[in-house]
């Protein structure tokens, strides 16, 4: 059977420590699915598609990582995706006692899940897409906290 894992998240934008997580992760999965959610509790700073082209050109030249988006419950989409495993990274013990709790849910309501979680690299503890995200509002460099290969410039 194949291995395939689910990296969700709305990515807004996709940081160091995502394609950090991401590419660390490849030896373990057979095929990985960056998948783009709607958070409804914060609000988008980059469009969907913008989000989705940051991504692809991370990820170009990858054929185990494919990208996708998806509204609704994460689970459900790892169901219709065929996923097995749910890919989460972690930078502090705040998001270990979030993330637990999200993955027990999880896993009560499809139990062939399992969540699979990385630790951030630690020079990428502090990095999160909220941090970003501000810097880059305010006119901030953000460029030591987004992937070598996403040209800021083009998104804005």
């Amino acid at each position: 059977m194949e291995k395939i894992a689910v990296f969700a998240g709305s990515f807004d934008p996709f940081t160091v420590g995502h394609e950090s997580v991401v590419k660390r992760s490849l030896p373990l999965f057979d095929k990985i699915i960056i998948a783009v959610g709607t958070n409804i509790h914060k609000k988008e700073f980059f469009t969907l598609d913008k989000r989705l082209a940051m991504i692809k050109d991370v990820i170009a030249g990858e054929p185990k990582i494919h990208v996708d988006h998806y509204t609704g419950l994460t689970i459900d989409f790892c169901k219709k995706a065929g996923a097995r495993y749910l890919l989460r990274g972690l930078r502090t013990s705040a998001d270990f006692e979030f993330e637990r709790a999200i993955a027990q849910l999880n896993k009560a309501m499809y139990p062939e899940i399992e969540s699979v979680f990385l630790l951030t690299l630690p020079e990428h503890t502090p990095v999160n897409s909220t941090i970003v995200r501000d810097i880059i509002r305010f006119g901030g460099d953000a460029s030591k906290f987004i992937p070598k290969k996403v040209d800021l410039k083009k998104y804005l």
